[in-house]
């Protein structure tokens, strides 16, 4: 019997898997609380499966989304990744890369990790919506609109409130699985 899945991903092996085994999973580790930050970063104004596709040189080209060595990253890195035909080639968002990889250690400074800073909002424990038809899943929330602006005071760049709540989606603070979708209770 086919499993039911949310209708986003259905069609594509690659969806299909990120969504099967990553999507909305409650992520607690800061390595991969930043790699999920640099991917939804790139992502703004795309869509997700065009950064899935280059998921793997986004890693390459970011030495393994090591927030430590991006935040150092100088002028010849820079260059070197809009060269990158690998990845998406945005200054800006190369640049906002660097400077979110320096802001997110200073909150891992002042929290003691940045998953502490970012689950505080959800008192550690996801949120579980009622989604009955993906297309009807908010792309921003009160909520996310607050990370949002705390994020930018604390010196963050493109992680606007749709940014964020994508990221939070990713990352299983909320849980957006269609009700009918077979994670939707498994996560």
């Amino acid at each position: 019997m086919e499993k039911q899945r949310c209708g986003w991903c259905q069609g594509d092996d690659l969806y299909e898997a990120y969504h099967d085994l990553e999507w909305g999973v409650p992520v607690k580790d800061d390595d991969k609380l930043f790699e999920f930050l640099i991917l939804e970063t790139f992502q703004a104004g795309l869509s997700w499966i065009t950064i899935l596709r280059k998921r793997e040189n986004f890693r390459k080209a970011f030495d393994s989304f090591d927030y430590k060595k991006i935040a150092n990253y100088d002028a010849a890195k820079i260059e070197e990744l809009l060269q990158d035909k690998g990845i998406i080639r945005n200054k800006l968002k190369i640049n906002a890369t660097i400077s979110n990889a320096v802001a997110y250690q200073k909150i891992q400074e002042e929290f003691g990790s940045f998953s502490a800073y970012i689950w505080e909002y959800v008192n550690h424990k996801p949120i579980k919506n009622s989604v009955e038809n993906y297309k009807l899943a908010p792309a921003n929330t009160p909520l996310s609109d607050t990370i949002s602006k705390d994020l930018k005071k604390r010196g963050f760049k493109f992680v606007g409130s749709t940014v964020i709540y994508a990221q939070m989606q990713a990352t299983g603070m909320v849980n957006d699985h269609e009700t009918t979708c077979f994670r939707y209770n498994e996560v």
